[in-house]
């Protein structure tokens, strides 16, 4: 049976300083905490490794594109202490992090022990591992978002949507990721508002700007049809 492995990257780590890399480390680690307890009937892991590197796990793929999202918007929220705008900590704000979704058999969910194993988590590792930008003099970023699978036509087809909403998410402000992350968890723009004492016309207003109706409409399509289509 298919499962659904995340595996990411922080962009640009050796950019941040100290402190915002302690920072960011400590809310992921929340997070993660946070998604186990949400999805813990799909057996989630998830564990912060080397303090810039994500994997996770679940033993069905109906939430993977959500969870992944999460991931996402949520660190792209995380505002920073340093005030610097070098060229790293810029791609930083505009990506947060570089992620693969694979979707491929799962052997091994055991967060005891700290194992993940199947093809899945060697999918996903596999996708990113040539794209990260630490120790790298030149940096080039086109995709940040990437969908696997052993099936070319499957792999095609959730890609491209993957790839849409990777354009969507990279014009986000923190603000707007900060919204979108909490609509993700299922929050009605009456609950974000009182939860980030905003006015609903404010978080409206954030919704709209970051497409919001075509993200969740995208998350929907993928949770009706991945596990058909696997």
């Amino acid at each position: 049976m298919n499962g659904a492995t995340i595996s990411a990257d922080i962009i640009s780590y050796t950019s941040l300083n100290e402190v915002d890399k302690r920072n960011i480390e400590n809310k992921i680690k929340n997070l993660l905490i946070e998604l186990t307890e949400k999805y813990k009937e799909d057996d989630f892991f998830g564990r912060i490794i080397q303090g810039d590197y994500i994997e996770c796990a679940i033993k069905t793929s109906h939430n993977a594109l959500r969870i992944a999202l999460l991931l996402k918007t949520f660190i792209k929220s995380i505002v920073l202490e340093s005030k610097t705008s070098n060229k790293g900590i810029k791609y930083y704000k505009e990506h947060a992090i570089r992620l693969a979704v694979a979707v491929a058999p799962i052997t091994t969910i055991d967060s005891g022990k700290g194992i993940i194993d199947g093809e899945a988590i060697y999918m996903s590792g596999r996708a990113i591992k040539d794209f990260s930008t630490s120790n790298k003099k030149k940096i080039v970023i086109k995709n940040t978002m990437f969908f696997c699978s052993q099936d070319k036509y499957i792999h095609e087809q959730f890609d491209t949507i993957f790839s849409l909403l990777d354009t969507l998410i990279s014009r986000c402000s923190a603000k707007q990721c900060k919204v979108i992350y909490l609509r993700l968890l299922g929050l009605s723009e009456n609950e974000v508002s009182e939860k980030l004492k905003k006015s609903q016309s404010t978080i409206s207003q954030h919704s709209t700007a970051a497409g919001w109706h075509s993200i969740d409409k995208s998350v929907s399509y993928f949770e009706k049809n991945i596990e058909y289509a696997t």
